[in-house]
């Protein structure tokens, strides 16, 4: 996994200052989260390294859903990217654009995964005490739900991870039992 991090890393920076140089950046994150389900999904998956098709007709497969996303800018990227079989690399360079364009906008994407509907005053406090946290960064907060939890919720933004779920804490006491 940190291999592919890392080799994605100079396309995710190189895609990053074109489109900061172009004030295209909300376009370019358009193009690489499409282009990255796109690549993603079983169907396409199975044809990158495949023989058979092109580096040329990938790029068209990709371009022809994605429509005029990234322009003529973004379809060069997309074909160097498959000239250096490196389409399957597109799901981690949407993220690490996505980090950058973040640090960027002074913006965290925080997700929390909740037992149960988190009430509205909830978020509020929960996006101030994280914006605090974060130095006073816009927090954007994608809330999940995951009855498994049990109770409680698990907050991540990047490397922070805070488990506050009742199933966190009876795996840690199952843990701390048994050693």
């Amino acid at each position: 996994m940190a291999e592919k991090a890392t080799i994605a890393r100079p396309y995710a920076r190189a895609a990053f200052a074109h489109a900061q140089q172009a004030g295209a950046l909300a376009r370019w994150s358009g193009l690489l989260e499409a282009a990255a389900a796109i690549v993603a999904d079983p169907r396409v998956a199975r044809l990158i390294g495949n023989p058979h098709v092109s580096a040329a007709e990938l790029v068209g497969l990709i371009t022809g859903i994605v429509g005029g996303a990234g322009g003529d800018e973004g379809r060069n990227f997309l074909s160097v990217l498959a000239e250096g079989g490196r389409l399957g690399l597109l799901p981690e360079i949407a993220v690490q654009y996505a980090a950058l364009r973040a640090g960027v906008e002074n913006v965290v994407d925080v997700e929390l995964t909740s037992a149960m509907e988190v009430a509205p005053e909830q978020r509020s406090r929960l996006t101030a005490a994280l914006a605090r946290r974060f130095g006073g960064r816009e927090v954007r907060l994608h809330v999940t739900l995951d009855p498994s939890l049990f109770g409680g919720a698990i907050v991540r933004a990047g490397d922070l991870v805070i488990d506050g779920s009742l199933k966190g804490r009876l795996e840690r006491l199952g843990s701390a039992l048994t050693a």
